[in-house]
């Protein structure tokens, strides 16, 4: 069984994940290591050498996550403890918290920092996906079926909005509504969703009208009018955005070269974060770009098609639900990095500097990995035995793997 287990799992994703991470890891090295030792006065390898950190133990909760069964989240137990851990980390912030780049996001634990909304991400998406797959029955009843868990959703988002931190709270929330969009509601049910969702607008649009001083703050209409008119003020608030198209159009097709970054030079505040991809056109070109566009697009793709595939409800909307948060994430960061929206400090995922980021989307993959495992586990081997065996056996063997 141990062999069929090994032969089951999706190795094509494990492999992209790698290489993903890997090739982060070096493009870490190249971008920080001027600025660890102009700005911060540290080795020049001391953001290589925390990420390298990073990355073991993360690639250690990726093995862990494709191994633990994910069915095992369905549990009472196991999931009201995953939502009570990651809410009190939530609250906690507003109280211990650490401010980064104006938002107090973090937790200091001495050794490391981590970033609760980031574990927020995963644990909605494992939520809302057990939820709702015991909701089957009734799943177009919105009192019984989807409100409940929609009210929680909103919870999330609210505490992490008041972190400040709107382009979290955002992501989640839309993570959130592709979660439910899979759940097996009808367009009716989606409709009615909907307008619940537009009178509810209306009626808090009141209180953010009177609240619009702390909710579009300086930093946030700064970023705006930076995406609108970034020349008007390239060495103002459109600094980091000029610099990055100057990155991305001296990189050309072929690139400077591995480590002959200009922009790195100071140009592009840490770029070793959010706007590693500026420094990854500069010197790699077009060819490093499409390395890593093509690598995030087969993990969503293939994701997607996993949870097509999946015949658990469960399985189906943890897949959906983990490759739309790699796909929003991706599509956010490359956004911003090229102007095509504001700019947001969401980090490229597997590839940019960060630890709770890589450690959350490294156990979000190794979720995802062991649902691919299951179903083609469940449709190589067990639809087999119950094939081999007699029919009066069958509905044993089909409990086989049922929690």
């Amino acid at each position: 069984m141990f062999k069929k287990i090994l032969k089951s799992y999706d190795y094509s994703l494990i492999g992209v994940y790698l290489l993903l991470c890997i090739f982060g890891l070096v493009m870490v090295y190249s971008s920080s290591m001027v600025v660890a030792v102009e700005k911060f006065g540290l080795e020049s390898d001391y953001f290589y050498k925390k990420q390298l950190l990073n990355l073991v133990i993360s690639f250690v909760a990726f093995l862990a996550a494709a191994w633990f069964p994910y069915k095992a989240f369905k549990i009472g137990k196991v999931l009201k403890t995953l939502m009570l851990l990651v809410i009190a980390l939530l609250i906690s912030v507003h109280f211990f918290g650490s401010v980064v780049n104006n938002a107090k996001s973090w937790i200091d634990l001495g050794v490391m920092r981590i970033q609760p909304s980031e574990f927020a991400k995963l644990a909605v998406i494992i939520y809302l996906g057990s939820v709702y797959s015991k909701k089957q029955a009734y799943i177009n009843d919105l009192n019984r079926g989807l409100a409940p868990p929609l009210v929680f959703l909103g919870f999330i988002c609210f505490i992490v909005f008041l972190e400040p931190d709107f382009g979290t709270a955002a992501i989640i929330f839309l993570i959130g509504l592709i979660v439910i969009l899979c759940s097996g509601i009808n367009h009716k049910t989606f409709l009615k969703l909907a307008g619940m969702a537009v009178a509810l607008l209306v009626v808090v649009s009141p209180i953010i009208y009177l609240a619009r001083g702390h909710i579009f703050t300086e930093v946030r209409m700064n970023r705006i009018n930076a995406y609108l008119s970034p020349f008007q003020d390239a060495q103002g608030i459109g600094y980091q955005l000029v610099n990055s198209y100057l990155a991305i159009g001296s990189g050309g097709v072929k690139g400077l070269g591995l480590g002959q970054s200009v922009q790195k030079l100071g140009y592009i505040p840490e770029p070793q974060t959010d706007f590693i991809m500026a420094i990854i056109a500069e010197e790699l070109g077009i060819f490093g770009v499409a390395f890593v566009i093509l690598g995030l697009a087969y993990i969503v793709l293939r994701g997607i098609y996993i949870g097509v595939k999946c015949q658990d409800p469960f399985g189906t909307m943890i897949a959906i639900g983990i490759s739309s948060m790699i796909g929003i994430q991706a599509f956010i960061n490359l956004g911003g990095v090229s102007g095509l929206i504001p700019i947001t400090g969401v980090p490229l995922p597997f590839i940019s500097y960060g630890g709770s980021s890589l450690l959350v989307l490294s156990l979000s993959l190794g979720v995802l990995v062991n649902v691919a495992m299951f179903n083609r586990y469940e449709e190589k081997y067990k639809t087999k035995k119950e094939n081999d065996i007699p029919s009066e056996n069958m509905s044993n063997n089909r409990n086989f793997y049922k929690m």
